[in-house]
């Protein structure tokens, strides 16, 4: 059975699901690095994506946005010449009641009787105008940059934006 649409995990609802050592058999976190590029350098621009509505993004969904960052800055600009992190960890704990199918389910399945669900993977929940990923670049490759960060956002759940950052405000870009 394959894993249910990403649209059933997207809304917040509840309160999060995090305290692993009470419940056995999380799957891992698929995101393989949370810090790209050249890491020793202090770029003098910065960019962010930022969420404009709360949602919840999938640990796979961060790292499809991760590799389709990445991937790009290094094409464009070069592997020394950028510096990406990713801002968020998925920490809660997304679960599904696996509704048994085929012949003979109806006496195998219970039903919603028990239905808390068993771990299926795990997701981090954002607020509205929280940055996910961030790019240090030199002046000339901002539009490289930013273009980075605007494919990426087409891998993630929620509409973003793409902001400079000056220190801790941030402006519209």
């Amino acid at each position: 059975m394959g894993k249910k649409p990403a649209r059933k995990y997207t809304k917040v609802t509840g309160h999060a699901y995090v305290r692993r050592q009470y419940m056995g058999g999380v799957p891992g976190s698929k995101i393989a690095l949370f810090d790209m590029g050249n890491l020793s350098k202090d770029f003098p621009v910065s960019l962010s994506l930022v969420a404009k509505e709360a949602c919840q993004i999938r640990h796979n969904a961060l790292e499809a946005a991760r590799i389709f960052a990445n991937r790009y800055l290094v094409k464009e600009v070069g592997r020394k010449n950028f510096y990406l992190k990713i801002r968020l960890y998925p920490h809660h704990v997304l679960r599904e009641n696996k509704i048994a199918s085929g012949a003979g389910a109806d006496r195998v399945s219970s039903g919603m009787r028990h239905a808390f669900g068993k771990a299926v993977g795990t997701a981090a929940r954002v607020k509205p105008g929280q940055r996910i990923l961030s790019v240090g670049v030199e002046e000339q490759n901002f539009e490289d940059a930013k273009e980075a960060l605007r494919r990426a956002s087409y891998k993630l759940p929620t509409p973003c934006g793409v902001v400079i950052d000056k220190g801790e405000e941030l402006v519209g870009v």
